[in-house]
């Protein structure tokens, strides 16, 4: 369950026009499709069913009953939309106070980055992937998600190398992978400090260190698990790395982006 405190509880009820029943302009179709889509949870059952079942209850459920984690989530993607989620309700900025509840909910999850867990491609199957490895640290049960994780950072660094035109043989293993892409990175010069190359490169044999886990120490085979705080560890340093560099690439887009707005504006014949 979240540690949402009463206070906090009290301002994001003022903020979403709790109060009457209602959440914001949501219908019970809207209300239902919106937080599947978002966290992947079906409101309407049974399990959220509190007093009158209204959708104002039924999120007061989901508060009480849900992590730290996936009720930051599903609060951060309804700001996301707040200019389209409340036409009707009165036009209110959304509440400084409110941001920080979602901020200090996300940071309290036992792996603030886990967000960053998400594919870099558009595939239904690697969705499904991610959504598995973030359920793991939703249960609290990074152990259970190491085989998944792995996976998971595999196709990442493949897709990766595959943009960049590095080569991606079936065979070649994570740590490959990883030690290709950094070295592509270093050539390409966006990386500006000595210290965050050395922080990469120690990740190569981290990676290294995770085939063995993946193979001996996870649910990928008939093992005995990896205990829970070395779990959370490797799920830790992983999800940082992850977060790390899809900044890079972000930034690297936008770069590339504005290039070719500037030299669109060049060709311009006066």
């Amino acid at each position: 369950m979240s540690d949402l405190t009463i206070m906090e509880k009290r301002k994001l009820e003022r903020a979403f026009g709790m109060g009457s029943g209602y959440v914001l302009d949501f219908s019970n179709r809207t209300f239902e499709e919106f937080i599947l889509e978002s966290v992947g949870i079906e409101i309407y059952d049974e399990k959220y069913d509190y007093a009158s079942g209204s959708k104002a209850n039924r999120m007061r459920a989901f508060w009480d009953r849900e992590s730290n984690y996936l009720v930051g989530k599903l609060l951060g993607d309804i700001f996301d939309n707040w200019d389209e989620l409340n036409h009707g309700y009165e036009k209110k900025p959304i509440p400084d106070d409110c941001i920080k509840i979602v901020q200090r909910l996300k940071t309290s999850a036992p792996v603030p980055d886990i967000d960053a867990v998400e594919p870099n491609t558009d595939d239904k199957d690697f969705e499904t992937l991610a959504k598995s490895v973030r359920e793991a640290i939703d249960r609290n049960e990074p152990e259970t998600g190491l085989d998944r994780l792995h996976t998971f950072v595999t196709k990442y660094f493949r897709v990766l190398c595959e943009k960049h035109g590095i080569s991606t043989e079936w065979d070649k293993p994570l740590h490959s992978l990883v030690g290709e892409y950094v070295k592509h990175l270093k050539s390409e010069g966006l990386i500006e400090s000595e210290m965050t190359e050395r922080i990469l490169k120690s990740s190569i044999s981290v990676m290294e260190a995770f085939n063995k886990v993946r193979n001996q120490q996870s649910y990928a085979h008939d093992n005995e698990v990896l205990n829970y705080n070395e779990s959370l560890l490797i799920f830790g340093h992983v999800t940082s790395s992850i977060r790390f560099i899809k900044a890079i690439e972000d930034a690297r887009r936008r770069k590339t982006a504005e290039n070719v707005s500037a030299n669109e504006f060049d060709d311009i014949p006066f």
